[in-house]
């Protein structure tokens, strides 16, 4: 009988120890740097779909479509909770040739621009990533390896310097010419290289072993400038300009077109600019080396 009580008794405080065990083993993965790739696009007045502007996906134009890349790091708060910061590049751009939507085609305004951004995201896990065996054992039956699906937003700053091809096939950095009359026109400033972004989506990951997984991000970045493709407001009076380049960018139909003129619609100031990725990434788990246990 006393044999029974103290199996009983050692069964329970070894069953206590290995829960324990599993419910800190997080932390000793809570580490991670990723490194991404893929597509972005943008969503803005210019190019979009074959209709009048709308916003967000509605305007969605796949030909507008360049590549990012990054890298970051990770920090686990809690099981399903994480913080992460990550530093991305890319590119942006637009283009009225290729909306088959007549006004916004003849309007044939485009820009390009390097995007630099650096993110702070948290993270909510929908899914908890969970860990197989540490080895992979023929015969061995237990709990396999679970993705961790997750959302997250934050707070974004970005660089970005919009620029449109000229007639002799030289790219011009947008800004500095005041297209839309700022630096000009008393009531409107020059905008800035740097903005603010709220980013927003979800993603997941997969672990491939105890160190290596895959996955994929989704996200849109909500800006707080309507600059982005240096496109906003309204045209302005064409003998302003004592630039002839100034002048060509702020309306390349040069007055032909009857939609342009001074206070006639350039852009739609109602809102900001957005933009979004979807990345494929690589994750690496940084675990803490422990004392006296074997490297492999």
């Amino acid at each position: 009988m006393k044999k029974i009580f103290f199996l009983l008794i050692f069964s329970v405080f070894c069953s206590a120890v290995v829960n324990a065990q599993l419910g800190t083993s997080w932390k000793k993965i809570r580490h991670e740097i990723y490194f991404g790739a893929g597509p972005t696009n943008f969503l803005g007045e210019l190019g979009g779909a074959n209709q009048i502007g709308t916003h967000f996906l509605r305007d969605f134009e796949i030909k507008a479509t360049r590549a990012v890349f990054g890298v970051g790091y990770r920090y686990k708060l809690a099981p399903d909770w994480a913080v992460k910061t990550g530093l991305w590049y890319g590119w942006l751009s637009g283009a009225d040739s290729l909306t088959l939507q007549p006004d916004r085609h003849d309007r044939d305004l485009s820009f390009r621009s390097p995007v630099l951004e650096w993110t702070a995201n948290i993270e909510y896990s929908i899914i908890k990533e969970r860990y197989g065996h540490r080895y992979d054992l023929r015969r061995v039956k237990g709990k396999k390896n679970l993705p961790n699906l997750y959302g997250f937003t934050g707070i974004s700053a970005f660089y970005f310097n919009p620029k449109a091809k000229y007639t002799d096939g030289e790219w011009y950095a947008l800004r500095p010419l005041g297209t839309e009359g700022q630096g000009l026109v008393p009531t409107r400033e020059k905008y800035g290289y740097v903005a603010i972004a709220i980013p927003m989506g979800f993603g997941m990951n997969y672990m491939l072993d105890r160190n290596w997984g895959i996955g994929f991000e989704y996200g849109f970045r909500y800006t707080f400038s309507d600059y982005v493709d240096d496109v906003s407001t309204t045209y302005v009076d064409p003998n302003l300009f004592e630039d002839p380049i100034a002048r060509y960018f702020s309306d390349p139909t040069l007055g032909t077109w009857i939609g342009t003129g001074p206070l006639q619609q350039r852009g739609d100031d109602h809102y900001t600019d957005c933009y979004m990725f979807l990345t494929i990434n690589a994750s690496y788990k940084l675990r803490p080396r422990q004392p006296g246990m074997p490297k492999f």
